[in-house]
């Protein structure tokens, strides 16, 4: 109801500042998932930088809000009512009240490449949902990757084919590029220096909503740590509000074989260093599998997560472009054992990338600036 509230008192100065003259060379953004310069947004926003300095940028990002009320109410309310282009990598609940000019195009990048899990309008409660359907209704141009990805995003945002476009995302257009991917590896070593030469593998897995109040990793740590060979580390890349509840680890206790990597800025850096990634049910696998490195599916919960998370939109294990594990005896044998499934990753991107060609920002421009 607290939210709900400032989503309409938002709404309220909004209105007012709809009277001003909208402003072509104002480009408002919504980057309240990923606001770093590796993130769709950040990409977007470099790149008019480079070729449109005329244009004024405006964000608002998660660290707005409640904590700064005159700045989110009232600053943000009158850039987004008067901005000309709208970009977000995010749901924006208060545009459920706020009825955006005609003129203004709202352009949803949405902050993953693909799905595994539901969400959106196919997993949020009854108010939720109508409150995100309302949102949603006011984007203009949805941007996905693929075919498949098109249908599940159309459901989940509950919006028209013929504003949903095939153009791939900015972030794809970084992760293939090998030596961006390269400078990004070398950056992390320079943070990392005593884990250059390891095997580094990276576990991010994803939130699980029921476990919002007990919040853990489901690992035992000073097991993985003594089964890891002489030149492995294990780096945990976990959702904030588990990495804050795990903040007073000694991570000093594995010896150098385990670091938390969770605050570490920019997840494609992370994808760069990672020599093998262990998820579940997270959609960062879809820009992993453009590096065409080892993948392994840690899916110890997937039955319950079948009948009591959001589901998927897939059969979840054949899905997947890599093994899928239940047990942590089981990931050990991966790790120890495992080879990368080349021609099943193939397959996987030509179904969930119609392109792969490094110009899906080239795309995005001439569509919503040309």
């Amino acid at each position: 109801m607290k939210k709900k509230l400032g989503y309409m008192v938002f709404a309220a100065f909004f209105v007012v500042f709809r009277l001003c003259p909208l402003q072509k060379q104002k480009v408002f953004f919504v980057a309240t998932h990923d606001d770093s310069d590796e993130g769709n947004i950040g990409i977007v926003a470099d790149e008019i930088r480079r070729r449109m300095p005329e244009k004024k940028l405006v964000f608002l990002t998660g660290r707005d809000g409640i904590r700064h009320p005159f700045s989110f109410f009232i600053g943000k309310a009158f850039h987004l009512a008067t901005a000309g282009t709208i970009f977000m990598d995010n749901h924006f609940m208060p545009l459920a009240y706020t009825p955006i000019s005609k003129r203004a195009k709202v352009i949803q990048l949405w902050h993953g490449t693909g799905t595994i899990k539901r969400f959106g309008l196919d997993a949020e409660g009854e108010e939720v949902a109508l409150l995100a359907r309302r949102a949603n209704q006011r984007v203009t141009h949805l941007i996905v990757s693929s075919e498949r990805t098109k249908g599940q995003y159309q459901s989940a945002f509950g919006i028209s084919e013929d504003r949903i476009y095939i153009l791939g995302l900015p972030r794809t257009d970084r992760i293939l590029d090998e030596e961006w991917m390269q400078t990004r590896r070398e950056c992390f070593f320079d943070s990392y220096p005593e884990l250059e030469g390891k095997r580094t593998i990276l576990y991010a897995p994803t939130f699980r909503d029921k476990e919002a109040d007990r919040p853990h990793i489901a690992l035992d740590l000073s097991e993985l740590a003594g089964n890891l060979g002489e030149d492995e580390v294990f780096m945990l890349r976990l959702h904030p509000h588990v990495a804050a509840n795990i903040k007073q680890t000694d991570w000093a206790k594995y010896k150098g074989k385990i670091y938390n990597v969770s605050e570490f800025s920019g997840v494609s850096t992370l994808l760069a260093a990672a020599d093998c990634l262990i998820t579940d049910y997270s959609s960062i696998i879809f820009e992993y599998c453009l590096t065409k490195k080892m993948m392994c599916f840690y899916a110890y919960d997937l039955d319950d997560f079948l009948i009591d998370g959001r589901g998927f939109y897939e059969d979840y294990e054949t899905f997947v472009p890599g093994p899928v594990v239940r047990t942590q005896q089981e990931l050990m044998e991966f790790l120890k054992n495992g080879e990368p499934e080349t021609s099943r990753v193939e397959a996987f991107c030509r179904e969930n990338f119609a392109y792969r060609d490094k110009k899906s920002v080239e795309r995005l421009f001439q569509l919503i600036f040309s």
